[in-house]
């Protein structure tokens, strides 16, 4: 029986930050399941810094189906679940079904990796008080208001807990999220 992922995110997610964890965690041998607010392609989003303006620029990027809609998600049959950046956690956030997954696998103490402004969704299903974090830089003040202890680094791991800044700290997210992967739902 195949240990099953599963991603949470929704359209003008990053798309480098879906993909990669996604095709990362297919190489390692993982099954992974991308839910959204319904079954439908996707239209993902290119977030990049382009000299001269104060923050990062967006532009169109991937399309990807999801596979299952929030509301049909179970969470006990994922050993993990990832939630990519991007302008989708502003609005899924407000989501009580991801808010639900997120306490779920939280509750549970399953593996979380977190990256860029996925860390929004966690803090608003009341997951980070108490914690430490990282996120985009710009949300230092929402993880201190999430009762979070933020830290700029590429990765941060607290238990079962794994965060990143974005999408240029993506080879430390998944090697400290393969860690807590493995131990907590080893493949057979």
């Amino acid at each position: 029986m195949a240990v099953k992922i599963l991603i949470v995110t929704g359209d003008a997610a990053e798309s480098l930050e879906v993909l990669y964890p996604y095709q990362r965690l297919l190489e390692e041998g993982y099954e992974v399941h991308i839910a959204a607010p319904a079954v439908k392609k996707l239209r993902f989003v290119v977030h990049d810094f382009e000299e001269g303006f104060d923050t990062y620029t967006e532009k169109p990027g991937y399309t990807w189906p999801a596979d299952v809609a929030f509301a049909d998600v179970v969470t006990e049959e994922y050993a993990a679940v990832v939630v990519p950046g991007g302008r989708a956690p502003e609005y899924l956030r407000n989501d009580p079904e991801v808010r639900r997954i997120l306490a779920a696998f939280t509750g549970a103490d399953k593996p979380v990796a977190q990256i860029c402004h996925g860390p929004l969704i966690t803090a608003a299903s009341g997951a980070l008080q108490g914690r430490r974090v990282t996120a985009y830089p710009a949300l230092e003040l929402d993880m201190k208001a999430a009762g979070a202890a933020y830290e700029d680094s590429e990765a941060v791991v607290d238990g079962t807990l794994v965060s990143a800044r974005a999408w240029p700290d993506h080879s430390a997210w998944m090697r400290e999220f393969l860690k807590v992967l493995r131990a907590k739902a080893p493949l057979a």
